[in-house]
């Protein structure tokens, strides 16, 4: 049989794939998108606990959701599975790359990183992904945002510790204000063009969900922005269809992938993954963009079809710092006797601010770092406050007592509003802490290869990095005094383990294939056509949230592509769609 053919076929739809495939579909080259995971329109994001058990990625286990976590000797990964990748569960920060971290170390002489392009090279690719996601800054000024405790708190924080020029209100993707209105949570959003779910959204709710999945559409997430638009310039999007393997034939790349569609979730397949059938593609061009663990996992598996492959690859690997801790009943000490100081984390989106430590290079000292409030749901403050079972029990003990009084009529008061009211308890725990992440600049060491029996496995270790990771310790502890807290490490450090959301590397960026996988362009030396357009072309780590300049590569390498294959009569890229959303509150 005649197989499908393209001029592009694109695997993954997270901040790499879903850029290539606008950019490239609106350059009129037929494209096609493989996604492993399956559409979130909003309202199908789980929150019970039986769906939230089944909320993660392992098909040969019957589960098809949206977590992927991996678990390595030196640390874990989250990502996620779905149509817009990691965007469905990230925390909406689009901060750039600082200039200066933009670094070019002697690789041959104990450098770990050598960036091949610059931030002026990348500086129109920022502006046209922050319009495209309809960045806005949280809109701290107006009620009821200017209320936000956590938000607040942080900027407090940053005063006190001599630092208030280095706190700020970071480029969210979400929408939180309509055009020419004054920000308002629930608004319904207006679009231009609906949306490939074709599904209402509403601007952000101060829920705390971002991280979890967003049932509002209030994110303007990838499969609202890039992968909409794609579709309506004639994309083709197949997702559940998981790609195993590629190779190069007759000057073309073959594709092939196994089609979910029909897999019954929460039953385990009758047949193992492996012996599945498979759907067979090809395309002028191929691009890997299945994020960090997943492009590079494809390339190590299939590198026999690919000689001349760099020995880079797996190489530069890093967790981009990330660091999480916990700030633990925080008091206000301006008022006598000291009050608990109100943190509520759960309300507002994951992140709203940010505290940056400037790099060396920036004329800080040692490798530099954000530390940002991160907000979560509501119902962990829930499951906080039910943790203490015995001080729980002791309080409904009390409430039982006083309702058996009035049933057996030896207390004529019958308002036992206080009385249900005292049984939750004073709530100080969960309403006084927060959790702060923090990520920068570790270093790019580590190692990502296969195992005997084909897993992937990464060798990087916390405690080649342990002078960035004492540092950003030291300022979370500073927070917490500037906030009359203590300071809760992750407990997992003691372990020399750190969980990243934001793996990087594997495929690293470089001059020549000596150095790295790829080119400046994102094109794997020694084999044209082939592209790598995720967070595993970094050569080092971005030091803030890497989604932006992930997504501004990516842009970067969609114009390659499109100035190698014009032709003659072929049509030409239309103005950059404008969004249905304004740069307001910016």
């Amino acid at each position: 049989m005649r197989r499908e053919h393209f001029d592009v076929i694109i695997v993954g739809s997270g901040f790499g794939g879903s850029v290539m495939a606008y950019r490239l579909a609106e350059a009129g080259l037929r494209v096609c998108v493989l996604e492993r995971g399956k559409a979130w329109p909003p309202g199908s994001f789980p929150r019970s606990p039986y769906g939230m058990r089944r909320n993660f990625w392992d098909p040969s286990e019957g589960l098809h959701g949206l977590f992927n976590l991996w678990s390595f000797r030196g640390l874990g990964g989250v990502v996620a599975s779905g149509l817009g990748g990691g965007s469905l569960i990230y925390a909406n920060v689009l901060l750039r790359k600082e200039e200066k971290t933009f670094v070019r170390e002697n690789l041959h002489d104990g450098g770990y990183e050598y960036w091949p392009v610059t931030r002026a090279d990348l500086e129109p690719h920022y502006d046209s992904v922050e319009k495209m996601m309809g960045a806005q800054r949280y809109p701290f000024e107006h009620a009821p945002y200017r209320d936000t405790a956590k938000t607040i708190a942080m900027k407090l924080a940053a005063e006190r510790m001599g630092h208030p020029d280095d706190w700020q209100l970071p480029p969210l993707a979400v929408t939180f204000g309509n055009p020419g209105q004054t920000p308002v949570p629930g608004d319904p959003i207006p679009e231009a063009h609906p949306n490939l779910h074709g599904r209402a959204r509403s601007t952000c709710r101060l829920c705390g969900e971002c991280d979890i999945g967003c049932n509002f559409g209030s994110k303007n997430t990838l499969d609202y922005t890039y992968l909409s638009a794609a579709k309506r310039l004639g994309a083709e999007i197949r997702t559940r269809a998981e790609v195993k393997a590629f190779w190069p034939e007759d000057g073309e790349y073959v594709v092939e992938y196994v089609d979910h569609s029909e897999a019954r979730e929460g039953e385990r397949p009758e047949v193992p993954s492996a012996m599945l059938p498979r759907t067979v593609l090809s395309a002028d061009r191929l691009v890997l963009a299945a994020g960090t663990f997943g492009t590079s996992y494809l390339l190590l598996k299939n590198r026999d079809a690919f000689p001349g492959l760099s020995e880079q690859l797996g190489t530069r690997f890093c967790g981009n710092g990330d660091l999480l801790g916990f700030l633990y009943k925080c008091t206000d000490g301006s008022k006598t006797p000291r009050e608990p100081r109100v943190l509520d984390g759960g309300h507002g989106p994951v992140i709203t601010s940010a505290l940056h430590v400037r790099d060396a290079t920036e004329g800080g000292s040692g490798r530099g770092y954000y530390v940002e409030d991160a907000g979560y749901p509501e119902f962990f403050n829930w499951l906080y406050e039910g943790s203490n079972q015995f001080a729980v029990a002791r309080r409904a003990l009390r409430l039982g007592q006083r309702l058996l009084k009035g049933w057996l009529r030896l207390s004529r008061d019958s308002d036992v509003s206080a009385e249900i009211a005292e049984m939750m308890g004073d709530c100080v725990g969960s309403s006084s802490s927060l959790p702060l992440l923090a990520m920068g600049r570790d270093i790019p060491d580590g190692r990502m290869r296969l195992t005997r029996d084909g897993m992937l496995d990464v060798d990087w270790r916390m405690k080649r990095s342990s002078s960035y990771f004492r540092r950003v310790r030291e300022t979370m502890e500073e927070i917490a005094d500037a906030l009359g807290g203590k300071m809760v490490h992750n407990p997992l450090s003691a372990l020399s383990r750190v969980i990243t959301v934001h793996p990087l590397g594997g495929c690293p960026m470089g001059r020549t294939a000596s150095e790295g996988v790829v080119d400046a362009n994102g094109e794997v030396f020694n084999h044209p056509g082939l592209y790598v357009a995720d967070g595993a072309v970094m050569p080092g780590p971005t030091g803030p949230n890497p989604s932006l300049t992930i997504a501004a590569l990516a842009d970067r390498f969609a114009e390659h592509i499109i100035e190698r294959s014009r032709r003659p009569g072929a049509p030409q890229p239309s103005t950059q769609e404008a969004p249905p959303w304004p740069r307001a509150h910016t």
